[in-house]
């Protein structure tokens, strides 16, 4: 078998891309960096011209010649990478009349706990409260707490002031935590929006509600200060769905810096390294919470991964899955049942674009540069 075509297929904001072979089988997959959506297909587009006349089958093998050919990587080039790579997978899956899963080792479990990750705007406390008890009531048991601070400065900024920025966010969270019980998880978002004081300041006093995950609780650039609020803090810290490879996983584990890790598929190098890093977490006795604000082939793929590694901790769900305002582009939507998602069992990695994903959904890039301000004008993280 060999690859005979590369198409690139856009969707909302969203880069899919079909890889079709001699034998009539076609493979896809999704790139990870929404940010720079053009520069990611135009990596695309030069890898395509090696592509051509490949064997799929040999996955890790193509992977390595994109990976190793150049000096320059970087994540759009990872997130290429990343879309080529599922790709190959659902079409050796889909040659083999298998699930993906099935090729990484089989089932470690029947269906994937997941937590909902809503985008709550509600000021009113009554309100928030009440959104929380819905997603319980909808039989999910965990969710995503953001915990970045505000999107405006209000107050003349003094709700960014250290004492204030730590305490909004304890009280957004008491009052979550009264409103679900303890029988449902909750995972804290700050989205890289905290300073390295303001995360242990808070990661201590949030201790007290229980949360399963404090996520990205500060920039993710330099591990050794992850590290450090994470020797000072009892709640878990999970990070690394800004990693661009295997190694700096490795970093990670080597400083004790998080008890959770969170490789992007689309963004990491794809199934095959996604597997490889899940290894190194279960060798350094760590749980692996997948990456996932990406469309549905984002999802499959993760759910390939979740399927097949045993030290899985739990699955972001993305918002469309809520909502289904997304169940339209593909030709099966995701089934969710009981707080989890059910596994599909098509060959490949179980899901298809519908025909006219493009028309439904027209490209809406959200690459704009758009840094979020503090109230005296200085630039922050997003």
């Amino acid at each position: 078998m060999k690859i005979t075509d590369v198409k690139l297929i856009y969707a909302k904001h969203y880069l899919f891309l079909h890889i079709y072979t001699d034998e009539g089988i076609v493979g896809l997959g999704e790139a990870g960096n929404w940010g720079h959506l053009m520069a990611t297909a135009e990596a695309i587009k030069k890898f395509s011209t090696y592509l051509i006349g490949k064997d799929p089958s040999r996955i890790d093998d193509i992977g390595q010649n994109l990976y190793r050919s150049l000096y320059f990587r970087g994540s759009v080039i990872m997130s290429a990478i990343s879309a080529i790579d599922i790709a190959l997978w659902d079409i050796k899956g889909k040659k083999l009349g298998v699930p993906v899963y099935e090729l990484l080792g089989g089932k470690t479990r029947d269906k994937v706990r997941v937590y909902a990750s809503p985008m709550h705007k509600e000021t009113d406390p009554e309100a928030l409260k009440q959104s929380y008890r819905e997603l319980k009531d909808q039989g999910f048991t965990a969710a995503k707490i953001f915990v970045n601070g505000p999107i405006l400065s209000e107050n003349g900024g003094r709700d960014e002031f250290f004492c204030g920025r730590v305490e909004d966010e304890l009280e957004k969270v008491a009052m979550i935590r009264e409103a679900v019980g303890k029988d449902f998880d909750l995972i804290l978002e700050a989205h890289r929006g905290m300073t390295m004081p303001e995360a242990i300041a808070f990661g201590r006093e949030v201790e007290k509600y229980r949360p399963m995950v404090f996520e990205d609780p500060i920039t993710p650039d330099n591990i050794d200060s992850m590290a450090e609020v994470a020797s000072k803090i009892a709640v878990p810290i999970a990070t690394g769905e800004r990693f661009i490879n295997i190694k700096e996983f490795e970093m990670l584990f080597r400083r004790n810096a998080a008890s959770y890790v969170r490789p992007d598929v689309c963004a990491v190098g794809g199934i095959t390294a996604s597997k490889k890093i899940c290894a190194i977490a279960e060798a350094n006795d760590v749980l692996v919470i997948p990456h996932n604000p990406l469309g549905p082939v984002s999802t499959a793929a993760c759910l390939q991964i979740c399927a097949s590694v045993p030290n899985f901790g739990i699955q972001e769900l993305p918002g469309f899955c809520l909502n289904g305002a997304e169940d339209a582009m593909v030709q099966k939507p995701f089934q969710v049942e009981d707080g989890c998602l059910l596994i599909p069992d098509a060959p490949g990695i179980g899901v298809e674009l519908s025909e006219n994903a493009s028309e439904l959904y027209p490209l809406n890039d959200r690459g704009g540069i758009n840094a979020k301000r503090m109230f005296d004008g200085s630039v922050k993280d997003r």
